[in-house]
């Protein structure tokens, strides 16, 4: 599948068969090499039983970014790059109805293994924006399965 048609229909080869995301509600802002900017807005069913955003709904959100800044925008006939493993820190409550804002940037390219930054941000009630959660991943990129 060439770049055009991915934009044509998909922002992010990786989204046409996610599910999780089109639950969700993820909406693709922006998508280049080792960069990406998704939002969602957080729905009653996100909440957890204190009434603010869940975590895992977070940290969902979180690592869609992170796959999108992972792996080429067009896709691969060869590798995919998935997480070796992630890391997430809470800073402030996520607050139902909100848009949040996923923002994923690479931080470092070695062979098959890198690191990428997402914060996730919410408009706070003064209009100002706040951090809500700070993600680190780190992906390896491998040989696509023979099975897809």
């Amino acid at each position: 599948m060439s770049e055009t048609q991915v934009e044509n229909s998909v922002p992010h080869a990786i989204l046409h068969n996610d599910y999780a995301t089109q639950w969700m509600g993820i909406e693709v802002v922006e998508v280049s090499d080792g960069h990406a900017v998704i939002t969602m807005t957080l729905r009653q069913e996100m909440l957890n039983g204190f009434g603010i955003g869940h975590g895992g709904m977070i940290f969902a959100l979180a690592d869609t970014a992170f796959a999108l800044s992972c792996n080429p925008q067009g896709g691969s006939d060869e590798t995919i790059t998935v997480a070796s493993g992630a890391d997430v820190n809470f800073l402030k409550p996520a607050i139902p109805g909100r848009v949040l804002t996923a923002t994923g940037n690479r931080v470092s390219q070695q062979g098959r293994s890198g690191i990428y930054d997402i914060k996730v941000t919410q408009p706070a009630g003064d209009g100002s924006i706040e951090t809500v959660a700070e993600f680190r991943g780190r992906s390896r990129t491998v040989p696509k399965p023979k099975n897809r």
